[in-house]
């Protein structure tokens, strides 16, 4: 697995590019959950949605090493 990404001779962290991929996924559902108003049952939507970055991220990083296996 490599560590850095390769983007015109400049090294960026393979971690930075699965973190916006997992934000971009997570924004996505964020609207979508606010559209069927699943918001009005949750405690704290702050925490909430940083537990489902988190969750989203691990899931792109699994399914990013499972690729590479």
């Amino acid at each position: 697995m490599p560590g850095e990404i390769s983007i015109y001779g400049v090294f960026i962290p393979s971690l930075l590019v699965w973190m916006l991929a997992a934000f971009i996924i997570t924004s996505a559902a964020r609207a979508v959950l606010v559209r069927v108003g699943f918001y009005r049952l949750v405690w704290h939507r702050s925490l909430f949605n940083l537990a489902l970055y988190a969750i989203v991220l691990g899931g792109v990083v699994g399914v990013v090493l499972w690729l590479q296996s």
